[in-house]
């Protein structure tokens, strides 16, 4: 039997959706790290958030003091920071298991700031603030942390 132009074009249809799918989940997200390498946060255009597929900034630290007290506070998983989109206020980061995320960071010196999607974040001595566009945002240290 030979095969016809329409299954040929359907053939190709989907090797070049496979093709495209596999090169976009398997790219590394951009990120950044503290010049301390204590602070990392990485973007993901398409992060799965609370209320589905949207902008996500997650921003994780190696130590903080205060990371025992917000592990009580995770029902699943372990604390591993912060996460936020571009609308709401940050939330904790307890993730169950694997993201399959695969982020790429560059150091961000201090009195830099960084532009990720919708996000903007500034790297000082301090530690690290991040904002939207509406104004929402986390600071984070490894002595303090603050959200609003």
């Amino acid at each position: 039997m030979k095969p016809s132009l329409l299954s040929i074009s359907a053939i190709a249809t989907v090797i070049a959706a496979v093709a495209a799918s596999s090169s976009v989940a398997g790219a590394a997200l951009s990120g950044f790290r503290s010049p301390s390498g204590n602070i990392k946060c990485y973007y993901n255009a398409k992060g799965l958030g609370s209320a589905g597929f949207a902008p996500v900034l997650k921003c994780s630290l190696d130590h903080a003091d205060y990371g025992a007290m917000l592990q009580r506070h995770c029902e699943t998983g372990d604390w591993h920071g912060f996460t936020m989109t571009p609308r709401k206020k940050p939330m904790i980061f307890c993730p169950g298991g694997a993201s399959g995320d695969t982020p790429s960071y560059r150091t961000l010196a201090y009195g830099r700031s960084r532009q990720l999607g919708p996000f903007t974040c500034t790297s000082r001595m301090t530690g690290v603030t991040c904002r939207t566009r509406t104004g929402h945002g986390p600071f984070v240290s490894r002595q303090a942390y603050r959200a609003w």
